[in-house]
């Protein structure tokens, strides 16, 4: 979703801001641990402070801000996002599992954000995306999320040039292969449930819930009922997001 955002000359976008203040709060090994907290501030007042206040270069009016939803820690005062326009991409549990569990192998509830998620809905409300129907429409999936957000679908979200950019986040060769090759949203290929480790069930029984309570708010979008296509049913790197938009 960063990607299709950065695509359009109207926007900046910002790579998970809270990252820093996430690992330096919790202490948390994650990949380029040292990296990350080199990388940004520490202070979640500062970063919120800073996308609410910085200037926006020249000819943007749209500021995006991808977060994972498990950054924004019980000491983050949410009434500092009340400013922001606020969307939620959320994912199927079994596949946000299956993919984190490649780079950490014994995630909890709340490193997957779920939980964090439902809260800041319920706190803001705002537009929710299941990335499956993002995946096999996306089009209609964009142009509903910028009607939902007040702004114009821009055609040039719906493809951007494979490789990284400037403003990956460092910790981007850790997690982005599949997004620095991607050129476009790419449907799901029909198939059986990508497999789990049996001692991850538990955990996804305890993220259903949220995601199933989430997935009933989401923006229900026409799905073309192509051959080879699934009817309703990822993307955003490794876990369920939110979104600002100033």
């Amino acid at each position: 979703m960063m990607r299709a955002w950065e695509n359009r000359r109207d926007t900046v976008v910002f790579d998970e801001p809270l990252y820093a203040y996430y690992l330096s709060s919790t202490g948390l090994d994650h990949p380029g641990r040292d990296e990350v907290i080199a990388s940004q501030p520490t202070s979640w007042r500062a970063v919120v402070t800073a996308l609410a206040d910085d200037p926006l270069p020249a000819g943007v009016t749209i500021a995006y801000a991808k977060h994972m939803t498990h950054h924004i820690l019980p000491d983050v005062d949410l009434g500092t996002f009340a400013p922001f326009r606020h969307a939620f991409l959320i994912r199927d549990p079994r596949s946000l599992l299956a993919s984190y569990a490649r780079v950490r192998s014994a995630p909890t509830l709340s490193d997957l954000g779920l939980r964090q998620q439902a809260g800041l809905f319920e706190e803001f409300g705002g537009p929710v995306i299941d990335s499956a129907d993002l995946l096999a429409a996306p089009e209609a999936a964009l142009r509903a999320l910028c009607t939902a957000l007040g702004v114009p679908f821009d055609a040039s979200m719906l493809s951007w040039p494979a490789g990284p950019r400037a403003s990956d986040g460092v910790w981007a060769p850790h997690w982005y292969d599949s997004v620095w090759r991607s050129t476009g949203f790419v449907p799901v290929t029909p198939g059986p449930p990508p497999a789990l480790d049996p001692a991850l069930e538990p955990l996804l029984e305890q993220c259903l819930p949220y995601y199933e309570k989430l997935r009933k708010t989401r923006i229900k979008i026409n799905i073309p009922n192509v051959s080879g296509l699934p009817r309703g049913a990822i993307h955003c790197c490794s876990s369920s997001t939110s979104a600002t938009a100033t």
